[in-house]
């Protein structure tokens, strides 16, 4: 299970814990938690990780948290398994420990962020680092606005089936459509 940090009512980081804990507790099914305070207002903090990683369950960490120092002390404190979630820093996070991503920009280039992964896993960091700053206006451009607009957005324009946002989104504007035509044909993504 993908289990996200509540939103909107930032709970102090023992409820989080219960609110992990519960998760797990309902369920024989491992549960990777999902740390994005940009979406959700609150952090989880290293120390609530830590305590998390007790639960037998609890077996993951999707990281969009975007603290390399935090994500460092949970991974050398835990068995956690990290995934990173903040595609821009997929390289660092594999730097530090993490063994791969859970990833918008997969949809667009998941080829690309596995030939990334296979390259520092085989210890070639050069050619890791090359692919990284080759996606570098992937990652811009579909973090211009809203990650899921982006990709349906990318998605149709590379031809493949995407279809329309859920309100309350919105699907990207013909400008927004140019600009990241622009963005990713400066990343090397071949469009229709």
């Amino acid at each position: 299970l993908l289990v996200v940090t509540p939103y909107y009512n930032k709970p102090p980081q023992q409820g989080l814990v219960a609110h992990f804990t519960a998760a797990a507790d309902a369920t024989g099914l491992p549960v990777m938690v999902y740390d994005i305070p940009g979406r959700t207002g609150i952090p989880i903090a290293t120390e609530s990780l830590i305590q998390l990683s007790q639960h037998p369950r609890i077996v993951a960490v999707k990281d969009a948290k975007g603290d390399l120092g935090a994500s460092s002390v949970v991974m050398a404190s835990t068995s956690l398994v990290y995934y990173c979630g903040e595609d821009m820093i997929n390289l660092p996070m594999l730097a530090i420990g993490a063994v791969g991503f859970v990833s918008v920009h997969s949809h667009v280039v998941g080829d690309r962020l596995h030939e990334m992964i296979d390259a520092y896993l085989a210890g070639d960091v050069a050619a890791a680092l090359a692919h990284h700053r080759e996606l570098l206006p992937i990652y811009t451009g579909m973090t211009r606005t809203q990650g899921v607009i982006t990709t349906k957005a990318a998605l149709s324009l590379l031809g493949l089936p995407g279809g329309s946002v859920r309100p309350p989104l919105a699907d990207a504007t013909p400008a927004e459509i140019d600009q990241l035509r622009t963005d990713l044909v400066a990343g090397g993504v071949k469009l229709k």
